[in-house]
């Protein structure tokens, strides 16, 4: 399995079409900070998702930052992306293993303590907990973690596994990062405080600056 740098996962979702090019709102936030891109598209067909991921590997080249696809293996491979991330109702992370191989980065979702335990035991490389706070991005069914539940999650993974990064998502903001990051996770991940903001550079800098400092101040 791969080693993750998970510190600031930058979702670039179909949605963001209406603001520009998902290639070069990739692009941008890779050369600012990000260390992981994740394209994610609920309702396009696998065609079109194959087309995409495949433009936006290409315009993350030389950056170093790699590609993963939310929930489809089929387009991770069709695309040559770097892996997959996998929520609790996708394929499960050992069959995806055996498909994309042992260099594949795998990461799955935790909403609760069966998602914990099934990442602590999986053949993943992260995992990300949330919704932490309430989100606009996507409809989420399941009521946010908070911190406390965050807190929670992470140490049942920790449990099982002590070595796997472990993010925070939904409704994280420049605000919010030194919380989240206190609490346990290693990184967060983010649309809005990315893509939503006037200079998405310059969010990508201050979110991953964000970061980084709480990180050192934990370890402090």
């Amino acid at each position: 399995m791969t080693r993750i740098d998970y510190r600031l996962n930058a979702l670039v979702d179909a949605g963001l079409s209406v603001i520009g090019s998902l290639p070069e709102l990739a692009a941008l936030a890779a050369r600012n900070g990000t260390t992981l891109v994740q394209y994610r598209d609920k309702t396009a067909s696998t065609r079109i998702m194959i087309e995409q991921a495949r433009a936006i590997g290409a315009a993350l080249e030389g950056t170093g930052v790699p590609l993963v696809i939310n929930d489809r293996v089929d387009v991770a491979l069709a695309a040559g992306a770097a892996g997959v991330h996998l929520g609790a109702e996708d394929m499960d992370a050992e069959t995806a293993r055996l498909l994309l191989g042992p260099k594949a980065i795998i990461g799955l979702t935790v909403k609760n303590e069966a998602d914990a335990d099934r990442a602590g035991r999986a053949p993943v490389d992260y995992a990300c907990i949330g919704g932490v706070f309430q989100t606009l991005s996507k409809i989420n069914p399941d009521p946010p973690v908070g911190i406390e539940g965050l807190k929670r999650l992470r140490q049942r993974i920790r449990t099982l596994n002590p070595m796997l990064p472990v993010g925070a998502i939904a409704g994280i903001d420049l605000d919010q990062v030194p919380g989240v990051i206190a609490a346990g996770a290693d990184g967060v991940a983010s649309i809005s405080a990315i893509f939503r903001k006037p200079d998405v550079a310059e969010a990508a800098r201050s979110l991953r600056a964000a970061v980084d400092d709480a990180l050192a101040r934990r370890k402090a």
